[in-house]
């Protein structure tokens, strides 16, 4: 199979609009018009609830799994840990995290790509993606903002990579797909920053249950 077969696949998987069926399917609301007005499991869990929320993530983070898998089927670079079987990883995980975030199923408006993004780091290598959850939980659990622990855990990725792990350090294209990833979830981020700062960033119910209400969709 083609490279380019491969990203278009990787793409489309990606688009797989998770939330939107979700709200749509089960709530019978537009999850975009409510909220941040992402498709993503942050605006699932502020929107729906926690199960919904869960839910959500771990379809996302599938789809970013499974996209870096469709590196296994092709017969055009060498096999795994090879460098140039872990480019076309990152580039099939990213073609995924992009169709998260312009979803061709969902009129090109998708969520920011955070668990599709993990999903794609869990495929590649699981312990870097253990220890990003074990931040990423230890900072939802202290503030309750799943965009602060997104952002913690982003920051946390290039730090593991350079100086903790030595997950893939012959390829340079690695601890750059790192250190931009940290970035442009800061990047992505910067309302959800704005909104932190200024004390109006909605936080995760953890330990209530949370109804389907009106309070739940305004």
């Amino acid at each position: 199979m083609t490279i380019a077969i491969l990203l278009v696949l990787a793409y489309l998987i990606g688009s797989i609009p998770t939330a939107v069926w979700v709200s749509k399917w089960v709530y019978g609301i537009d999850i975009r018009e409510h909220g941040s007005g992402n498709a993503g499991a942050t605006n699932a869990f502020r929107i729906l609830g926690k199960k919904a929320g869960s839910g959500v993530m771990l379809a996302d983070m599938l789809k970013g799994f499974f996209a870096v898998k469709l590196a296994f089927f092709s017969s055009f670079v060498h096999t795994p840990p090879s460098e140039p079987f872990v480019n076309l990883q990152i580039f099939l995980g990213l073609a995924a995290v992009i169709g998260h975030i312009f979803p061709i199923w969902a009129e090109f408006r998708g969520g920011k790509g955070i668990a599709t993004l993990f999903g794609m780091i869990l495929s590649i290598h699981w312990i870097v993606a253990l220890s990003l959850v074990v931040v990423f939980v230890l900072m939802l659990l202290l503030t309750r903002y799943v965009s602060l622990s997104s952002i913690t855990a982003s920051i946390a990725f290039p730090l593991l990579i350079l100086f903790i792990f030595n997950a893939h350090a012959q390829e340079s294209s690695y601890r750059i797909f790192a250190i931009a990833t940290a970035f442009l979830v800061v990047l992505t981020h910067h309302k959800n920053i704005s909104r932190l700062l200024s004390g109006n960033e909605s936080k995760v119910p953890l330990f209530r249950k949370r109804g389907r209400g009106r309070d739940s969709i305004s």
